[in-house]
Order: C-alpha cells, then sequence, then structure tokens
C-alpha cells in the first residue's frame, strides 16, 4: 500500500510501501485528532497516486476521497506516522501489527 509525506512537513523521504518503514517509532494516529486540512491532504494524496480504474464504473476523484473517508470512519483504514521519515501512510487496519 503506497505511503506519502505527510502534508504538513513536506519533506523526508518517500516511501514505496509501509513494509519499508521501521515499526520502531511508528505511530497510529486517531484520524479525528488530525486537522480537516491535514486528513484531506493525506487522502487526496492517496486518491491521486491509487492509479487507474479497471472496474466496470469510473469514480470521479471526489468519489474517491469519500470512499477512503469512509472506509477510515469505519476503522477499515488507519492513518499512520513514521517520524524518522516524517511520512504518513493510509494502512488496512488488518494489515497493522498488534500493539501499533
Amino acid at each position: 500500500m503506497p505511503t506519502f509525506v505527510c502534508p504538513a512537513s513536506g519533506k523526508g523521504k518517500r516511501l514505496l510501501s509501509c513494509e519499508d518503514a521501521p515499526e520502531e517509532g511508528v505511530i497510529r494516529v486517531p484520524y479525528d485528532r488530525l486537522s480537516a486540512d491535514a486528513l484531506e491532504g493525506i487522502i487526496e494524496d492517496f486518491v491521486s497516486r491509487e492509479g487507474t480504474d479497471y472496474g466496470m464504473e469510473e469514480y470521479s476523484f471526489d468519489d474517491k476521497k469519500s470512499q477512503v473517508m469512509a472506509q477510515i470512519r469505519k476503522g477499515k483504514v488507519v492513518v499512520l506516522f513514521d517520524p524518522f521519515a516524517e511520512t504518513c501512510h493510509l494502512v488496512l487496519a488488518d494489515q497493522v501489527p498488534s500493539g501499533l
């Protein structure tokens, strides 16, 4: 799953996947603790990197953002922050190691 530089920091290296991030120091961030702008930036970055639709129906950028937000609200997707790389990650909740 792609990971992204947090819009707030604007720096740090980009990681290809959460597996590349060291588990030590990675912090699970409750989405409701982020500002609306920060969360929207993370979601927009994720959606813009998602790639091409291959389904029967194409979804608009706003529809995709809404779908990701719905998954976050349901707890299916979580936000992780790696303070060493200064990156944010949107990760499927069932792929997050226990204890994070």
